[in-house]
């Protein structure tokens, strides 16, 4: 489709901006879709096959990397980090100021940058708090507050949230021996640093 209004006229004829959505951003990938009342900020960096769904908002010095899945009223602010095929739940939130007032107006410099790594998942309603990292294929559940970092492979749940488990790269909660039906077996790192895949006995 044809860039509409109020979107960059010069992106890969592939990339889809639904007639009710913004994308003012020159820089995003082939393939990615950007449905009604989303809006790409300028500055906002957009991998390839990206599904931004409606009423998110991706700020002006935010990154997403390819095959990143943004559901509804998702909102991704400046000093935010997406890796690789990232699933970003409805209306999850990530915040980059851990003092904000009003009257006290910062730039990108002051704010606290976030990363969530390749293949992790961000439940619905989840919160990140700011300055954490959030590990390769872990699992935030929805209405999860995370206050620390998030290692790999790590299911982590409530507020603040808490490992609870551990998941497999295809999402599957993992048992003790800590292999999955899919056919993926892990190690720990120890000292909960998170799982590492090993192959079966």
């Amino acid at each position: 489709m044809t860039p509409v209004s109020g979107a960059v006229s010069h992106l890969d004829e592939s990339v889809f901006v639904h007639p009710a959505g913004l994308c003012e951003s020159a820089d995003v990938g082939a393939d990615t879709r950007i449905w009604a009342f989303a809006h790409v900020m300028d500055g906002a960096i957009v991998g390839a096959g990206c599904n931004i769904c409606d009423h998110a908002f991706i700020e002006s010095g935010a990154r997403l990397g390819d095959n990143v899945t943004v559901k509804n009223a998702v909102l991704v602010w400046t000093g935010v980090t997406v890796e690789d095929d990232v699933f970003l739940g409805p209306n999850c939130v990530f915040t980059n100021d851990l003092r904000p007032r009003a009257a006290i107006k910062k730039g990108a410099a002051d704010l606290v940058p976030t990363t969530v790594r390749c293949g992790a998942t961000i439940g619905a309603n989840a919160t990140i708090v700011c300055g954490h990292e959030v590990g390769r294929h872990a699992f935030v559940a929805a209405g999860a507050v995370v206050t620390r970092d998030v290692v790999p492979h790590a299911l982590v749940a409530g507020n603040p949230a808490r490992r609870v488990g551990w998941v497999c790269e295809c999402g599957e909660r993992l048992g003790c021996d800590l292999a999955c039906g899919c056919g993926r077996a892990y190690r720990t790192l120890g000292d909960d640093r998170g799982l590492t895949p090993t192959t079966l006995d």
